[in-house]
């Protein structure tokens, strides 16, 4: 019997409780009211056209999702975030992966696959999942609340891209890691390449700590853990398409 109960506590609730208590309109241009103080990113943005990559079936076939947790170092009893969770696939899975001890939140900004996972969530019994409408440049998460933050085939359609790292950085543990799993093709055409991607999270302070390519994946995992303190949004320097931030220059604000 599923039954509901808080998994981050004063924060976030469980399945369609959460869903009531957390739904806000949707943004499409994926810049909210303050945002606008972050640089825009100096390459264009996928558009969002569906909330699955590809069907369950054909990525476990692969061995898609084992081999991005087994990456990623997901062992029992942790707490971890899937970002863009879409219709669930990385979510249940990740459940079944950090066990009765663990905590998942699974959050997109979509709120029909926020029902439809939250209705998933309720029938296979996932008592240790939470459901989150998140916001397109803000993802809103408790401080120092999880030891991996996922972000599979999804940053490449995040219109704000500084803010929404920025703002990421307090939700890690101490160790914490942001996974991203992408597709290595121009900006633009859903997909990114590694070296645009390593120069943005560089831009708001983390580390590259592992990058690897596989066709489990089709594309590429790269993860990044927080380095030095988090930049003032007017520092940070937006990254060029060739994946080099631009020379300062006097008078310069960002």
């Amino acid at each position: 019997m599923f039954r509901a109960h808080t998994l981050f506590p004063a924060m976030l609730v469980p399945a369609l409780l959460s869903l009531a208590a957390c739904q806000q309109p949707a943004v499409d241009d994926g810049r909210e009211k303050g945002a606008p103080k972050f640089p825009k990113p100096d390459r264009p943005v996928a558009q969002r056209t569906s909330s699955t990559f590809s069907t369950e079936a054909q990525r476990d076939s692969a061995g898609e999702a084992n081999t991005v947790m087994d990456l990623a170092g997901v062992a029992p009893g942790m707490s971890v975030a899937d970002l863009g969770a879409g219709e669930g696939y990385y979510t249940v899975r990740l459940s079944h992966r950090v066990g009765k001890k663990g905590r998942v939140l699974g959050e997109d900004i979509d709120r029909g696959a926020n029902e439809r996972l939250a209705t998933r969530v309720m029938r296979e019994e996932l008592e240790n999942v939470s459901i989150k409408l998140g916001r397109p440049s803000d993802p809103s998460l408790p401080g120092k609340s999880f030891d991996r933050i996922f972000l599979v085939h999804m940053y490449h359609e995040v219109g704000d891209p500084y803010g929404f790292l920025w703002r990421l950085r307090p939700a890690l543990r101490p160790g914490g890691k942001i996974v991203v799993v992408d597709v290595d093709r121009p900006a633009g055409t859903h997909g990114l390449p590694p070296s645009l991607l390593f120069c943005e999270f560089a831009s708001v302070g983390y580390r590259l700590t592992e990058f690897v390519r596989k066709p489990e994946l089709q594309g590429y995992y790269a993860q990044f853990e927080v380095a030095g303190a988090r930049p003032a949004p007017a520092d940070i320097k937006p990254c060029r398409i060739s994946g080099v931030a631009p020379p300062k220059t006097n008078g310069s604000q960002g």
